[in-house]
């Protein structure tokens, strides 16, 4: 289907801002026309939305899968299907692979791959240093030319100050983003939860939330130094957000990102050792997680990503400590996020502002929008069906998350990636 016109729905336009019923006309994969009231065109099918919400297709940053090394924990075509059932029509895939995504070569393999089996767009970043070592810098260049997005160890912060700047000053003369991992690598080895008297009680290793903020401030001075263009990765709690404001007001290129189980979830979840939520940097107090969420409410915090990161049953069947961090979060993401929609904490142009139109606009792409001339990545989906998550359902190879279980309200309808449809729920 080529042309299509969506009738009678909320159009969710996170570049004005706007939540109102329309029509969207899409053509040759791409948004051709919008408008109030009834739309005809010839020739074109028509989608009758009934009321329901149209929104860009989600543009979800930090997305691990885990090809190649560990297929087994989830794949190209797994992942896509994941990321269509979940109305997220780009991902934007880490490097943290096993040999890490850091040649030109690695990376057209993940390129071919990702081409091949996922139905969604998958973008890739590469890592700022080899092996994710923090030793050398990658060839940023001939990486950026072999179709890199930006550059980033994930979590390996590069505690080596003088390697960073280095990799931070060839980016920025490359024009390249480099995003990071706000930590202090020393404070939060071996940390299992956030220190205060919940992980006291429970025994956990623990780590200060000032381990954030003393990451966040070393990575603004040497931003200061340097001029590179910046993404935290992760700013999970308040006190590293004045630093954040400040790196702002200055001008610094800087933006940051949290992720969907730090805005929905506290320390407190963790429960009984339930390692489903152990994720990495810890879930955090209630308090911080309200900052988080006013934070992505006034725009201090640009976008907001599912972090996904399958884990199998061995690694997650262990004591607390030794368990691997992440859970998966693919399909959770939009039924996740419509819980801070129904508390009324945030309305759904923030949200997609958030979770598409920030992260886009970050990496120079063209979609998250809702505008003429746009690519047709579009969710249509209903925030109203509640549901129970049995994570036996989801389309991951790896089943790990922490919402398994949980009373959820929000299902997508159908996903749509230049005009086609990719998902149709049963």
């Amino acid at each position: 289907m080529s042309n299509l016109i969506f009738t009678n729905a909320h159009l969710i336009d996170p570049e004005t801002g706007t939540d109102s019923i329309g029509w969207l006309q899409v053509s040759n994969g791409r948004i051709a026309a919008r408008g109030d009231g009834d739309a005809r065109a010839q020739g074109a099918t028509i989608i009758d939305c009934g009321g329901k919400y149209l929104a860009p297709g989600i543009v979800d940053i930090g997305v691990k899968v885990c090809e190649p090394g560990e297929r087994h924990k989830e794949s190209y075509k797994s992942a896509g299907l994941a990321a269509a059932a979940g109305g997220v029509t780009t991902i934007v895939t880490r490097p943290d692979t096993s040999p890490a995504t850091d040649t030109p070569e690695s990376l057209e393999f993940v390129t071919r791959r990702a081409q091949a089996d996922a139905p969604v767009n998958v973008v890739p970043m590469a890592a700022l240093t080899k092996g994710r070592e923090g030793r050398e810098m990658t060839e940023i260049g001939f990486l950026q030319d072999a179709g890199a997005v930006a550059f980033t160890d994930c979590d390996h912060v590069i505690a080596n100050t003088k390697v960073f700047s280095r990799a931070l000053t060839y980016a920025r003369s490359c024009g390249a983003l480099v995003i990071a991992h706000p930590q202090d690598p020393g404070l939060s080895g071996g940390a299992a939860a956030t220190s205060g008297k919940f992980a006291a009680l429970r025994g956990l290793p623990a780590v200060s939330p000032m381990a954030e903020r003393m990451g966040l401030d070393r990575d603004i001075a040497l931003l200061e130094m340097t001029g590179a263009a910046y993404h935290a990765d992760q700013v999970t709690t308040a006190r590293a957000l004045p630093a954040l404001e400040r790196a702002k007001a200055n001008g610094l290129d800087i933006t940051a990102g949290t992720s969907i189980h730090h805005l929905t979830l506290n320390e407190l979840d963790v429960a009984d050792y339930r390692t489903f939520f152990k994720v990495k940097p810890p879930l955090r107090s209630e308090d911080d997680r309200q900052a988080v969420i006013e934070a992505v409410r006034t725009g201090l915090i640009d976008t907001i990503s599912s972090m996904h990161t399958p884990q199998d049953e061995e690694s997650k069947r262990l004591p607390f400590e030794e368990a691997a961090s992440g859970a998966v979060a693919l399909e959770t993401l939009l039924p996740a996020a419509l819980r801070l929609y129904h508390a009324g904490q945030l309305d759904l142009p923030t949200l997609f502002c958030a979770m598409a139109l920030n992260p886009a606009k970050r990496l120079g792409l063209d979609s998250g929008r809702l505008s003429v001339g746009a690519p047709a990545d579009l969710v249509f989906f209903d925030p109203d069906v509640p549901f129970v998550l049995d994570r036996f359902s989801l389309k991951s190879k790896s089943q790990n998350t922490p919402f398994d279980g949980q009373r959820m309200q929000g299902k997508v309808t159908a996903t749509y990636v230049a005009g086609q449809e990719v998902y149709r729920r049963p």
